[in-house]
């Protein structure tokens, strides 16, 4: 099976930069979910393999579900050490930028990836990337950039060389960007993918053990709450929604990580074709992050687009709202009273 995603032309730059680079940081988006600390990670693992010693910086904390990934204890945060990430970004003689595709999304580690004269390598499934680079690997028909990272390290004849730990990082970073193979995965590469990843002996159960039931009793609450008291169903729009206040959140002791897959609840409920979570950001006045998703195909990312100052894919979009609670909430109003089906 053919599973390439690079011209012969990409394939020998790739190798080019990679060999002859003697600094390489690979940097993730903020709030990093799995697939960007998964394909960070799996590339740093093939990276090593060539003799290489990649660092990986991200902008903040990543959740608590991920820790136990192989190689995370070597990631370096610039909200912790801001001044060696700089140093790091600075020193770079080339950056991999995976699974974003603007600076903006990097927060306040932006000005260390644009001030630096590092070549970068752009690797992203998600739609119009803008960073100036010197190879884009753009892909959002693709599940995740973990898969595209795979393929990356197939075509260049890195499998071989790819180790269990490595293989565990990939594959969970493209069960999480797909709501454990739920949506976003009917290509069947993607199943190829993961036939060959068995075979470096991951246990894709346990993995999917370690992040799905890996949650502290708060959250189990929370979600409970979240069903009970603060679901809102408007049932003629096939939509659904919830708020979460900060107030909420110190309730019940809110950890980052803790809002993962809560907004494909409301999706159970027979006839809903969208779902919106709104949760006050419990840092910043005046900011709401906002995630959607629906089935099928009805498309949440030109809503978020529309409404929400986001995008993303189909059936998986986000976004930002630089307004109070309330406020947010009147637009998911305006929002689901303007669907039309």
């Amino acid at each position: 099976m053919n599973i390439d995603i690079l011209n012969v032309n990409e394939v020998e730059q790739l190798q080019t930069l990679i060999g002859e680079s003697e600094r390489i940081v690979i940097c993730a988006h903020r709030n990093p979910d799995g697939d960007a600390i998964g394909s960070s990670l799996g590339l740093a693992g093939y990276l090593r393999s060539k003799g290489k010693e990649p660092v990986v910086c991200i902008p903040d904390m990543f959740p608590d579900f991920l820790q136990w990934l192989p190689g995370t204890q070597g990631i370096v945060r610039f909200d912790k050490h801001q001044d060696k990430v700089k140093q790091i970004m600075a020193e770079a003689d080339l950056i991999f930028c995976l699974d974003f595709g603007q600076t903006d999304r990097l927060g306040d580690m932006e000005t260390a990836l644009t001030e630096s004269a590092a070549i970068r390598v752009v690797i992203d499934h998600h739609p119009l990337p803008t960073i100036e680079s010197g190879l884009l690997v753009n892909r959002p028909q693709m599940s995740s950039t973990s898969e595209m990272v795979f393929r990356i390290i197939w075509q260049i004849g890195g499998f071989e060389q790819l180790t269990q730990q490595d293989a565990v990082c990939i594959y969970c970073g493209m069960m999480t960007d797909t709501g454990g193979f739920t949506y976003n995965s009917n290509d069947p590469d993607l199943f190829f993918i993961i036939s060959q990843l068995l075979t470096k002996g991951i246990n894709k159960d346990k993995i999917y053990r370690n992040v799905y039931n890996n949650y502290s009793e708060s959250r189990l609450r929370l979600l409970g709450y979240v069903c009970y008291q603060k679901l809102v169903v408007v049932p003629e729009k096939h939509a659904a929604y919830y708020v979460l206040t900060r107030q909420d959140l110190y309730r019940f002791h809110f950890m980052k990580g803790d809002a993962e897959g809560l907004v494909n609840i409301p999706l159970q409920i027979k006839g809903v074709k969208l779902s919106i979570s709104l949760r006050e950001d419990t840092e910043h006045e005046r900011l709401v992050w906002v995630s959607l998703r629906s089935v099928d195909d009805f498309s949440c990312t030109k809503i978020a687009q529309k409404y929400f100052n986001g995008g993303g894919h189909q059936n998986a979009s986000g976004g930002r709202l630089n307004c109070t609670i309330k406020e947010a909430e009147l637009v998911v109003q305006r929002a689901i009273a303007e669907l039309k089906f």
